[in-house]
């Protein structure tokens, strides 16, 4: 399965990363500055390891899509491949004469995915959009201090949500029309918007705004251990009444305001401040300890760094190890597993344009002499 790659910055190459880790062909289409975060921290030697994570396994390309003949080139290879995936500005591809319509009466069987803000053929279209902004507009980023019981004003953004979860859309969904076209023989165009995708988190809180609950609702928040901090989650009368007996409190379960999970709802904070004088004189990792023996889902708050050199998590494949010219770094795995299918991170990552001869020969069947003459045209920048 062979994929053009027109995308930049999170989304679209997280999308498009997972189908490289799944065995595509991938070839990553980049301005002749390359992708702005390959300038992004962290660096080492000048290579961005951000950048890498994003980008592993795939072929990279250099194309002026600001002039004719690097335009002429990605539409040849458009009509050679399965699958596009861009996340320009809605309108962009359509004049550079590279929008679905056009290469679809070429490529019927083409498969071409456009990730954006706020989708296509709306008021909203044209609006620059990046992860903060629709963390905003969306109503996530209230919704999210609502949870806060001291927040005064919404939370800084640095986790950027919305464009992972739009990436991981946009590759199921990709999936999905290259399952119809196995059946149907015909492509076809898929839109996938970033306000789409972080609405589809507030399922609560859609239904609240219709339906007002009229309390707030009760959250899972940090309870101080003596060394840290730990969250406890006993959702259940199973998970609650295995925790009093770990306590030394089973008397709770029968306690007016304490015996059902309706009633520990509406007491929820003076529920949790009495479990918290239990976790506070006491190491986060005993705590831990002790609840998972007993069965109430529990977990001490952890480091990523921890996580990474957690043998758990080694054992478990979630991470992988891969190298770019600046030496070897690790990357998350793909968050799914097949039983007859690989699915993890593969190769390298690949210098700027590393692969345009290779592309252009196997692809195109270009020569030499052809490939200067696209050189000479401004093809490359």
């Amino acid at each position: 399965m062979r994929v053009l790659d027109f995308t930049a910055v999170m989304a679209g190459p997280y999308c498009t990363r997972l189908l490289a880790d799944i065995g595509a062909s991938v070839i990553k289409v980049e301005a002749p500055g390359g992708d702005s975060i390959r300038v992004r921290p962290p660096l080492r030697d000048g290579r961005s390891a951000y950048y890498g994570h994003l980008n592993c396994g795939k072929q990279s390309i250099v194309l002026d899509l600001k002039a004719a003949p690097g335009v002429e080139i990605a539409r040849e290879l458009a009509l050679r491949c399965d699958v596009i995936v861009e996340n320009f500005r809605p309108g962009v591809m359509d004049k550079l004469g590279l929008g679905y319509s056009r290469l679809a009466e070429q490529n019927p069987r083409l498969v071409y995915c456009s990730i954006s803000g706020f989708g296509h053929g709306n008021a909203d279209s044209g609006k620059a959009a990046y992860a903060p902004i629709v963390h905003a507009t969306s109503g996530f980023d209230l919704a999210f201090m609502n949870h806060q019981p001291a927040a005064e004003r919404p939370p800084n953004t640095a986790i950027f949500i919305a464009d992972v979860l739009a990436g991981a859309y946009a590759f199921g969904a990709i999936q999905t029309a290259l399952l119809e076209r196995a059946r149907t023989g015909q492509g076809q165009k898929v839109d996938v918007a970033l306000l789409d995708s972080i609405l589809s988190l507030l399922m609560y809180e859609c239904q609240d705004a219709q339906f007002p609950v009229g309390r707030p609702r009760h959250t899972y928040g940090p309870l101080r251990a003596s060394d840290g901090f730990i969250v406890i989650a006993p959702t259940s009368q199973k998970n609650y009444l295995a925790l009093l007996a770990v306590l030394g409190h089973p008397a709770w379960g029968s306690t007016e305001g304490y015996r059902t999970v309706a009633e520990r709802e509406a007491n929820w904070a003076a529920f949790m401040g009495r479990i918290e004088d239990w976790t506070r004189v006491r190491p986060a990792a005993e705590v831990e300890a002790a609840l998972t023996a007993a069965g109430v889902p529990c977990a001490r708050y952890r480091t990523l760094r921890e996580v990474m050199d957690d043998p758990g998590s080694v054992a478990a494949g979630r991470f992988e190890t891969v190298h770019d010219a600046s030496g070897p770094f690790m990357v998350t795995n793909p968050p799914f597993k097949f039983s007859t299918m690989e699915a993890h991170v593969r190769g390298r990552v690949a210098e700027l344009d590393e692969h345009r001869d290779t592309v252009l020969r196997d692809l195109l069947g270009l020569d030499r002499e052809q490939v200067a003459a696209a050189r000479a045209g401004g093809a490359f920048g």
